[in-house]
């Protein structure tokens, strides 16, 4: 009995959580997935006039909308797992120190990582942020994208400039958002279906 308790309580604890999207390379099915998640994202955008489409191709980027990603574990001699190389979490992949400071200036105590309605709020405000500090135009996904991986003073120095890789992550980030974008123009206008 103690047993079928512990399950019960323990697949309800996981209904909970959020899966992933199906496909998350398609925001409209997404956003149809997850109605509340568009008006999560909507209400950041209001908040801090960051576009949808940038805010979710740093999210798909950071951690393909998975709750509680981290980043992988770093292995010692090739066969023990050993630390993650740095605190990120959630969809976000906020790191500690910087969640914490959204917290504080954001005024956003209770939120946390792994709920979509706060990481999108914390996307939003870190590049209305990096917009106000590094004039980053609020659009402009790869500079956002960058500024968002280095921090304002690594964007500033451009140690970006000495990551190939990153620089073409940003690419990425910035293709998902055009395309992001018509998605969303196109299943507003073709689908009849409003968020």
């Amino acid at each position: 009995m103690k047993n079928t308790i512990l399950t019960v309580a323990f697949l309800a604890l996981c209904a909970c959580a959020a899966l992933p999207p199906k496909n998350s390379d398609n925001l409209c099915a997404t956003f149809r997935e997850n109605e509340d998640w568009y008006t999560a994202a909507e209400a950041s955008s209001k908040k801090w006039g960051v576009p949808v489409s940038v805010q979710m191709a740093i999210m798909h980027q950071e951690s393909h909308f998975v709750a509680d990603a981290k980043p992988p574990r770093t292995w010692l001699l090739g066969i023990i797992p050993w630390f993650r190389p740095s605190s990120a979490y959630g969809y976000a992949q906020a790191l500690d120190q910087t969640w914490e400071t959204y917290l504080d200036q954001a005024g956003s105590w209770g939120a946390d990582r792994d709920e979509f309605a706060d990481a999108a709020d914390f996307i939003g405000w870190y590049s209305h942020h990096a917009h106000l500090k590094l004039g980053i135009a609020k659009v402009d996904a790869k500079n956002l994208y960058l500024a968002y991986h280095e921090g304002p003073e690594g964007y500033q120095r451009k140690s970006y400039l000495r990551k190939a890789w990153l620089r073409r992550v940003a690419d990425k980030v910035a293709r998902n958002a055009r395309r992001f974008q018509n998605q969303l123009g196109s299943c507003r206008l073709n689908s009849g279906f409003d968020f």
